[in-house]
């Protein structure tokens, strides 16, 4: 095998060894004649059986010349099924995929490599790998000889409409000696995995405003160069303002020290996903969980667009990234761990499934344990009980967008059932957003609805804020 690292390559290599790898010389003869005989393909043992039966006819009618026919025909077989298991050159694969992570519904290359380590030509190959077949077909190539230290690529496309994480492999690697008597399959043990995240959609920049520290009607204070907040007196600058000298830190250091006037704090959002199996009817990718999913990943990715520290929260009450026990209480970190917050959450997002919860009290009380700011919440079917408790959600919040998706309407096609029409009027009456998300609605629409809405609400058109033209910032001063 080729002096090579595969993590550091970012490739899966593997090693088919025509010997039979891992095995001791001994066992390899022992075994030679089995897996010669288990090779032989339709063409080598009709020529086994034609030679038994020519040896049997040349037997009872005594003609020589055709007992060296029938020894011929049933000898050539197991020859080459020897002389091809015996053969001792190796092949090394390696497969790479573009991207490692795809959107639902988008298409992904894979690129096989193969390369022949020994100093013996290869004869023909063909190479088969191993996928779901929800991503396609199962794809087939054949290699011409490969030379020593000989080169081949190929490569093939798979797709799928289902979110989720995929193996891909392992690679399987059939030779056939030159008469096409006997076929042998060696597999590769390395595998890569292809994760399929949900769709998402551009949301427009729309003044929907919450407040950062999950109180009152204020505006969001957006993270600022400094970072966190910071109540420490600096040292004195050239050309700062002498009225913002801190004289109780000068005496203490010896030298001037002025105070920060900014105290920058960045906004927090929880994206709430009801995942009830009981809350949702239908299956497939045009489901209306899936658009749940999809929507919720789009609400993400347009918050940490936007500077957000966001957290992905479920019915069960577990925040997805970060974990109950974080400090950060699931919050993504600062603003330069935001690509990374979002391929954990898509990641998260991609294997997302129904829970066996009939209830979304878990989630209330994570909720309730501190000041969330903005809330945008994707709900199922909510009986009386269910839409009272998340009507109680929007206590520790700043702003509360609810989409409910009524199971009837997405299944049947019919009018919204008076369950969801009972839980928009209680959310509604409590402060929440609430919105009912029709079959075949795209989130884009919605989500400039909501904004229409919180601004008649709040007696006229809202200020610049997160999702306008910039964040807004706030100054004080000690």
């Amino acid at each position: 095998m080729p002096d090579r690292d595969p993590a550091a390559a970012g490739q899966a290599w593997g090693t088919a060894d025509e010997e039979g790898p891992g095995r001791a010389p001994g066992d390899r003869d022992k075994g030679a004649v089995r897996i010669a005989l288990a090779g032989l393909t339709t063409r080598g043992r009709s020529f086994v059986a034609a030679g038994l039966a020519a040896g049997v006819c040349a037997y009872v009618l005594g003609q020589e010349d055709l007992l060296r026919v029938g020894l011929l025909l049933a000898v050539l077989p197991l020859v080459c099924a020897t002389v091809l298991y015996r053969t001792r050159y190796r092949v090394a694969g390696s497969r790479r995929l573009t991207p490692a992570r795809v959107a639902a519904g988008s298409e992904a290359r894979v690129h096989l490599r193969m390369d022949n380590v020994s100093k013996l030509p290869t004869g023909l190959l063909m190479l088969q790998d191993h996928v779901p077949y929800v991503l396609g077909p199962r794809p087939r190539f054949v290699l011409d000889r490969l030379e020593p230290g000989g080169r081949r690529e190929v490569s093939y496309r798979v797709r799928s409409d289902l979110r989720g994480r995929y193996p891909l492999g392992p690679l399987q690697l059939r030779l056939n000696d030159p008469f096409g008597m006997c076929e042998l399959t060696r597999s590769f043990n390395a595998f890569d995995l292809l994760t399929v995240v949900p769709r998402t959609e551009e949301l427009p920049a729309v003044p929907l405003l919450g407040d950062g520290a999950g109180q009152g009607d204020g505006r969001l204070r957006a993270l600022a160069l400094a970072g966190d907040d910071d109540i420490i007196p600096r040292p004195y600058r050239h050309g700062d303002d002498l009225r913002r000298v801190h004289w109780r830190s000068t005496a203490r250091f010896g030298e001037l020290m002025v105070r920060r006037e900014e105290q920058p704090r960045r906004a927090r959002c929880t994206v709430l996903l009801d995942t009830r199996g009981i809350a949702y009817q239908g299956v497939g990718p045009d489901a209306a969980f899936e658009w749940a999913v999809s929507g919720a990943a789009s609400v993400l990715m347009h918050l940490l667009a936007q500077g957000y520290a966001v957290r992905l929260l479920t019915d069960e009450g577990s925040p997805l990234p970060g974990g109950a026990g974080s400090a950060a209480g699931g919050f993504s970190g600062t603003a330069v761990e935001s690509a990374e917050s979002a391929g954990l959450l898509m990641d998260v997002l991609a294997v997302v499934d129904h829970s066996e919860g009939e209830g979304v009290e878990s989630a209330y009380e994570a909720l309730r344990d501190g000041a969330e700011g903005l809330l945008i919440a994707f709900f199922g079917d909510l009986d009386e009980e269910q839409a009272a408790l998340v009507a109680r959600m929007r206590q520790r919040s700043a702003n509360a967008v609810a989409f409910l998706l009524d199971g009837e309407t997405w299944t049947t096609g019919g009018a919204m059932s008076g369950e969801t029409g009972n839980a928009l009027r209680v959310l509604r009456e409590a402060g929440w957003t609430a919105l009912a998300v029709p079959p075949g609605t795209g989130l884009p629409a919605l989500w400039q609805q909501a904004a229409r809405e919180r601004a008649e609400a709040a007696g006229g058109p809202a200020g610049p804020g997160p999702f306008g033209t910039g964040p807004a910032m706030t100054a004080g001063g000690r």
